[in-house]
């Protein structure tokens, strides 16, 4: 009996893999167009399943790819004369309709969204099949008679996707606002949905009709998830100090935890907004009662003013600070990020190496994980490069590479292994240390290494005493010291002797950028239009585009000459990293309404 009983399970397995291997076939024909295959084996697996719509619906599709209308419909109508199914009913309808008999679909179409009176069960199942057929009017009536007639259910994410495909914005909206007031746990998949239909301009139609909504339901109804919302709103369109305003709103009402202003600051400082930034970090320190957080407040507020800091008073003024949060707080392993930032400070700033250094070496003494010791000796080698101490500083860099192999901070201090080396003139170490990097875990760190050995790589065959190179490391050197001054001087020199070799390019782009950081953004623009002339098939092609549109969009007030060169870099550079921030900033300027 058990061996009789194995074998009946055997065939049933059999069968069942079988059924299932001809489904997967008869689906991969009708993707390749190969219909009269594909219904070969539906008209089967109908046979072996007559109880499963599955195979009809095939069927009835297959036979209509092959505008065999009336094999259709006479499938339908045997089907239907059983039971009176409504998508069925829709499916009959669509059929009439690709042969053009409008009325009769019409018909069928209202006959299908009359069933839901009868039987809401219906109502997903019903407006689905309409919007499968692209029938989005009737999905609509279907799924605005379920605020009727099933108020317990919402279908306001279905509607508002529809009104998205028809372009009907401030439905799209409402109903999506409809389904966070239904489901406030949604609210980032709604953020996701929505943020296809923003831009960064608040003068953006859609920024106006979201906005607006936003105001009302705070208005009649102050939910947290309307500020959250309308904060998030403001981020988007770089609003950070209205957005500031919502989150202080959300903090009052919920008073235990600082994360969302905290990200918000660091958001706006990461985007230059300084100001509103610091608004935020001293709304941070009035308000915390944790030593780390205020410490964290405190270092950023330095950061912004050592950033902004034009004069030594300045800097005077942000050491004394420094000096001051240690005697309140202690030089610890709680402080250590801002022993950290005070050593940068001291070095890179102050310009006083020899303080820096020997502050740094007195943070090594504390009680301090091996990680923590890393970035320390991290930044004491970088010192130790900006006073051109290149050996002792590749000491450092090696220590950390042996204590903590295959970390983030190892494959940092390899890669700056390669650059001291690089700035040493020892192109070949410098070059075999980056091609390990090439498949650093991080990414930053990988592209990095592939750009520098693609400079060393491209160029150290130039001339035998690799002269050129040699200048540009040198360059490379001084912009790294901040002697931004000497570095563009000495690129000059390369561009005067050594024309028409191939560093030029790299030359007037590293030149470039150094023209921005003085805020000297016509000879940027003059170097920018230099490479996209005479190097406009090299690699940095893109580059120049892209940073010479940011030029015209945000510092040379030329949006038209921005607009033609972001949508360049969209028709003729498609693979550039740049090509989705330009197509963005392309629509943005063009006024599109859909971001």
């Amino acid at each position: 009996m058990q061996k009789i009983f194995l074998f009946i399970v055997f065939l049933f397995a059999l069968n069942f893999g079988f059924g299932q291997n001809s489904e997967v076939l008869a689906d991969s024909y009708y993707k390749k167009g190969e219909f009269k295959k594909a219904l070969v084996i539906y008209q089967n697996l109908n046979k072996e399943k007559p109880y499963s719509y599955k195979y009809v619906y095939k069927l009835v599709e297959t036979h209509q790819q092959l505008e065999q209308f009336e094999e259709a419909e006479n499938i339908l109508v045997q089907r239907l004369a059983k039971r009176r199914n409504p998508t069925l009913i829709v499916e009959l309808g669509y059929n009439y309709q690709l042969q053009d008999s409008l009325a009769r679909a019409k018909k069928l179409y209202n006959e299908a969204i009359a069933f839901v009176d009868e039987n809401p069960n219906y109502i997903y199942s019903i407006a689905k099949k309409f919007e499968d057929h692209s029938l989005l009017d009737e999905a609509i009536q279907v799924y605005d008679r379920s605020k009727l007639l099933t108020p317990d259910k919402n279908y306001s994410i279905q509607l508002a996707r529809i009104y998205g495909d028809q372009g009907k914005i401030e439905k799209m909206f409402e109903n999506y606002i409809d389904y966070v007031a239904y489901r406030p746990n949604y609210l980032n998949n709604i953020k996701r949905a929505v943020s296809d239909f923003i831009s960064e301009n608040k003068d953006n139609e859609n920024n106006i009709y979201l906005r607006r909504l936003l105001l009302k339901k705070i208005q009649q109804e102050p939910s947290p998830y309307w500020y959250d919302l309308l904060s998030w709103l403001y981020v988007q369109e770089k609003a950070y100090n209205k957005s500031f305003i919502q989150e202080k709103a959300l903090y009052k009402r919920n008073p235990e935890s600082l994360d969302r202003i905290i990200e918000l600051a660091v958001t706006a400082l990461n985007d230059n907004d300084d100001e509103t930034s610091k608004d935020i970090f001293n709304f941070i320190l009035e308000t915390t009662q944790d030593a780390s957080t205020a410490l964290t407040a405190h270092q950023y507020i330095l950061e912004i003013d050592t950033k902004n800091a034009t004069s030594e008073k300045e800097l005077n003024r942000i050491d004394d600070a420094f000096k001051t949060l240690f005697e309140d707080y202690g030089k610890s392993e709680l402080t250590l990020p801002l022993q950290l930032a005070y050593g940068e400070f001291l070095a890179f700033h102050q310009k006083d190496t020899e303080s820096a250094t020997a502050f740094l070496r007195q943070s090594l003494k504390l009680n301090i994980s091996e990680f923590q010791e890393a970035k320390v000796k991290l930044l004491l080698a970088d010192i130790l490069v900006l006073q051109e101490r290149f050996n002792e500083a590749l000491i450092f860099y090696s220590q950390i590479q042996l204590s903590l192999k295959n970390s983030t901070i190892s494959q940092e201090a390899r890669f700056k292994v390669a650059k001291t080396s690089y700035y040493k003139g020892d192109f070949d170490w410098a070059e075999s240390q980056l091609k390990i990097l090439k498949s650093s875990t991080s990414q930053l760190i990988a592209n990095d290494a592939l750009d520098l050995k693609l400079l060393i790589s491209d160029n150290k065959f130039e001339d035998s005493l690799q002269t050129a190179l040699k200048h540009y490391a040198k360059a490379d050197l001084y912009a790294f010291q901040n002697k931004t001054d000497e570095a563009i001087s000495l690129l000059d020199k390369i561009l005067e002797e050594h024309d028409g070799e191939s560093i030029i390019d790299q030359t007037l782009f590293k030149q470039a950028k150094l023209f921005e950081k003085k805020k000297q953004y016509n000879k940027a623009e003059a170097n920018y239009l230099i490479i996209i002339k005479d190097w406009k098939e090299d690699i940095l092609a893109d580059d120049a585009h892209y940073y010479l549109a940011e030029l015209y969009n945000t510092h040379l007030a030329k949006p038209e000459e921005a607009k033609q060169l972001y949508e360049k870099i969209i028709f003729e550079f498609e693979d550039s990293i740049y090509f989705i921030e330009a197509r963005k900033k392309f629509r943005m300027l063009r006024g599109d309404t859909i971001n």
